[in-house]
């Protein structure tokens, strides 16, 4: 069950707020609510000059703050999440500019002559990955994409084909809205040099050589190993759910192009919350 406190606004009066949730409940899905309903109200706010309006957004705010702040076990809920709605506001832009999208993140599937894969080893987690990165004003994605991946390992990679578009979110694997382009590249020149900021280590391996822990690899592992060895494989997409809002466990599988079930994601996470290079 839901819990409901009682917020103050600072014009007066007071919000429903939630202090605490049933577990049965996925953390991930109270995220996206939460997450979903700050983006509303945001876009919102950026888009009247009612004060009636204006007021029940800030109101929608405060509730998913409070959602946010339940899930966070670093926070003291409900009082801290107050510093999240200041926060949202902050960055509330008026017209289209102020319109909350999900952010874009792009990740590098590279393969060698010997259908071996690079991964990198994050210096913050000592976690295994493919390269991934933010994608950068000015640059295509297949771009950013050839960027991240000599910053990264110092490989000159090819982009070949895109293998994934997935919803970080959805998939558990990110605390902020994005969306992850996954491409399937060839490695054409360059040597391995971990950056010294962002890696630990680098290296090429093999599907029955693989280090850990590996994020994700049970998801997307046999799509991208597919890939190298050349097999046609369709684009993976986040199958739409019916509802979208409220959905049985088994709507959250991987699709493809062709809408069927996919059995791998190679969305893996660009760096959970932390700012990707």
């Amino acid at each position: 069950m839901w819990r409901v406190g009682r917020h103050h606004l600072a014009g007066g009066g007071t919000s429903a707020s939630v202090v605490g949730v049933d577990r049965s409940v996925p953390a991930r899905q109270l995220l996206r609510w939460s997450e979903s309903l700050a983006a509303i109200a945001r876009t919102g706010l950026g888009f009247t000059d009612s004060l009636y309006e204006r007021e029940r957004f800030e109101e929608i705010l405060h509730v998913a703050a409070d959602i946010r702040a339940a899930l966070d076990p670093d926070r003291s809920p409900p009082e801290d999440g107050a510093g999240l709605v200041e926060e949202w506001l902050r960055a509330v832009v008026p017209g289209v500019p102020g319109y909350v999208t999900p952010k874009v993140a792009v990740g590098a599937a590279v393969g060698n002559e010997e259908g071996q894969l690079l991964l990198i080893r994050l210096a913050d987690s000592g976690v295994w990955l493919y390269p991934t990165g933010w994608a950068d004003v000015g640059y295509s994605a297949a771009e950013v994409v050839v960027k991240e991946v000599r910053e990264e390992t110092g490989i000159i990679a090819e982009p070949l084909r895109l293998i994934a578009v997935l919803d970080g979110l959805r998939l558990g694997f990110t605390r902020i809205p994005l969306y992850s382009l996954v491409f399937q590249c060839r490695a054409v020149g360059g040597e391995l040099e971990a950056h010294p900021l962002e890696c630990a280590d680098v290296g090429w391996f093999s599907p029955d050589a693989l280090p850990e822990p590996l994020a994700g690899v049970e998801r997307w592992g046999r799509h991208v190993f597919a890939a190298l060895r050349g097999e046609s494989v369709d684009v993976l997409y986040d199958r739409g759910r019916r509802p979208m809002w409220r959905s049985a466990p088994e709507a959250e599988a991987t699709g493809t192009a062709s809408g069927s079930a996919g059995t791998a994601d190679p969305g893996a996470a660009p760096r959970h919350d932390q700012d990707l290079g």
